[in-house]
């Protein structure tokens, strides 16, 4: 009798993923910040962002007739999922992952918002909805950057010198022939993406391995010269 009522207890209590994730119901008040943009449940079609129906495991840029940014192509093309993992970092600032981005959210700060709007999204999409440590449920990476790393001054000059792996890809005039420009590209979003890399969660496997030999100090010097080239 005891299991039982422990077992009621839980079911009464929603999805037991759900708790793992956050407040599925709080999440539902959140959504209303993304719901300018974003439909999701029944009938839910794509507006100026696509549905969300289905989104955790789904790949990125997947909704057919959607017309998607090319940097969300580009990602895409790189193989990026939506995952827990990739979702909490996008909902906090959209420009760590898909740094031209069109849309405007600017992000959700605190993590427990983060949380309940994906564990509201999460009743959307299939199952297994009841194993909260499988993919795609997995529980989220840490992703947010100190404001140490933020506040390194990089040496411009330094950048310069680095910058020559960079220049065998990357154009310096700006254009973007398949591979986005970095030239004039503001700071703390170069830094935001080369972390993402260097974390792994941006997909791409070549840049991961160039952010990952790289120090914090020497991607803050990167920044500032890609930043200031004229």
């Amino acid at each position: 009798m005891r299991v039982l009522a422990v077992l009621l207890a839980c079911l009464s209590a929603g999805p037991l993923w759900a708790s793992e994730i956050g407040d599925a119901d709080r999440g539902q008040q959140l959504f209303s910040q993304c719901s300018a943009c974003h439909m999701v449940g029944p009938d839910a079609k794509s507006r100026i962002g696509p549905h969300l129906n289905g989104v955790f495991g789904r790949a990125a840029g997947a909704i057919e007739d959607f017309r998607y940014s090319r940097s969300m192509e580009r990602a895409a093309a790189d193989g990026l999922i939506w995952t827990l993992e990739t979702l909490d970092p996008y909902l906090e600032n959209p420009r760590i992952l898909i740094s031209g981005t069109r849309m405007s959210f600017r992000g959700m700060k605190d993590p427990e918002d983060r949380a309940d709007v994906l564990a509201y999204l999460r009743l959307f999409s299939d199952d297994p909805a009841n194993i909260p440590e499988a993919e795609p449920t997995a529980i989220a990476t840490e992703v947010e950057l100190s404001p140490e790393i933020l506040a390194i001054e990089g040496d411009r000059a330094y950048g310069e010198y680095l910058s020559s792996e960079c220049k065998t890809c990357h154009r310096l005039d700006g254009a973007d022939e398949g591979i986005p420009s970095i030239t004039n590209w503001p700071s703390e979003n170069f830094v935001l993406a080369m972390h993402a890399y260097k974390r792994k969660i941006r997909p791409h496997p070549v840049m991961q391995m160039m952010a990952g030999r790289l120090s914090d100090e020497e991607i803050a010097a990167l920044a500032v010269y890609f930043e200031t080239i004229e």
